[in-house]
C-alpha cells in the first residue's frame, strides 16, 4: 500500500470536538492556535444551519476559541453553494433560521411561498405545523425538496432535540418525496469545503466525534479520518460500523503535536 502523504490541511467538526454544551474541550484552544500559527489551511465544520459563520465566530470567541469567519463552513453555506451551482437565481420556501436564510440571500435567491423552485428544510428551534403543512403542499405541487443535513437529533442542555433529519422524515411520509441532504455525511459538503481553502483530499484530514457523519464524510471524500472520543461515538460503537477511522484518539488535545 502506498504511504500516505503528510497532512497539509485540517477539517474539524465543532460540537463534540472543539466544544461540548457550550464549553471548550481541553486542547481545543491549543489546536486552533497552532493551526493559525502554522499557516496551514483549515476549516471548522458544522451540520447546524441555525447560525451564520459570523455568529459562530462570535460564539466561539466568547468561549475563548478564535476561529476566523472564513474558516467556518456550515451546512447552510454548503446548501447555498449547491443551489447556486444547480439553479442560480432561483427561489425557495425555507424552514430555518438566519444561518440558512442569510446564505440564500447572499447568492441572490428569492425566498417565497409562491411556486418556489425548492423547499429547503434547515434547523430551527420553532418548527411550526403551519410551515410544515405549507412545505408538504408545495412539494406535492412540484417544488424540489432539499434539506441541509440528515441529523435526526441535536444536542441541548436539556437533552436531545428533534433535528432536520427527523422533520424531513415527517415531510417524506406526507409527500412520498425524499430530500437531497447536502450536509455531512454527503462528501459534497467536504469537497466544497476543501475547494474553499484550496486543499486536496490526499493531504487533508477530517476530525470528528461521529462515525455516521464525520468519519463517513471524510472517508468518502478521500481524506484521512480521526475519531475523537470526546463526543457522541464511544469505543464500543466503532465496530458496529462497516468502516473505521484512520485513527482513534481520546480528544483534540492528542492531535496538537500532529500539526
Amino acid at each position: 500500500m502506498a504511504e500516505r502523504k503528510p497532512i497539509e490541511s485540517w477539517l474539524t467538526d465543532m460540537d463534540g470536538v472543539l466544544i461540548h454544551e457550550g464549553v471548550p474541550i481541553p486542547g481545543a484552544d491549543a489546536f486552533l492556535k497552532k493551526l493559525r500559527e502554522s499557516g496551514r489551511p483549515f476549516l471548522v465544520l458544522t451540520n447546524n444551519s441555525i447560525y451564520t459563520a459570523r455568529d459562530l465566530h462570535a460564539r466561539l470567541r466568547r468561549m475563548g476559541l478564535d476561529v476566523p469567519v472564513d474558516n467556518i463552513w456550515t451546512s447552510a453555506l454548503a446548501t447555498a453553494q449547491f443551489l447556486d451551482d444547480q439553479r442560480p437565481g432561483g427561489s425557495a420556501y425555507v424552514i430555518g433560521e438566519a444561518g440558512l436564510t442569510t446564505a440564500l440571500h447572499d447568492i441572490g435567491y428569492i425566498l417565497t411561498d409562491h411556486e418556489p423552485d425548492f423547499v429547503i428544510l434547515g434547523e430551527t428551534r420553532t418548527y411550526s405545523f403551519e410551515a410544515l403543512t405549507k412545505a408538504v403542499r408545495l412539494i406535492n405541487d412540484g417544488a424540489r425538496f432539499i434539506a441541509t443535513n440528515p441529523d435526526n437529533v441535536g444536542p441541548s442542555v436539556e437533552g436531545d432535540l428533534p433535528a432536520t433529519g427527523s422533520v424531513a422524515a415527517l415531510i417524506t411520509a406526507a409527500t412520498g418525496k425524499q430530500p437531497y441532504f447536502v450536509g455531512k455525511p454527503n462528501p459534497l459538503m467536504m469537497r466544497a469545503g476543501l475547494n474553499a481553502i484550496g486543499a486536496h483530499s490526499e493531504t487533508s484530514a477530517m476530525i470528528g466525534d461521529r462515525m455516521d457523519t464525520d468519519v463517513l464524510a471524510g472517508l468518502e471524500a478521500g481524506m484521512r479520518t480521526f475519531l475523537v472520543l470526546s463526543g457522541v461515538t464511544q469505543p464500543a460503537d466503532v465496530d458496529r460500523h462497516p468502516f473505521r477511522p484512520s485513527e482513534i484518539v481520546d480528544s483534540i488535545a492528542d492531535l496538537v503535536d500532529r500539526i
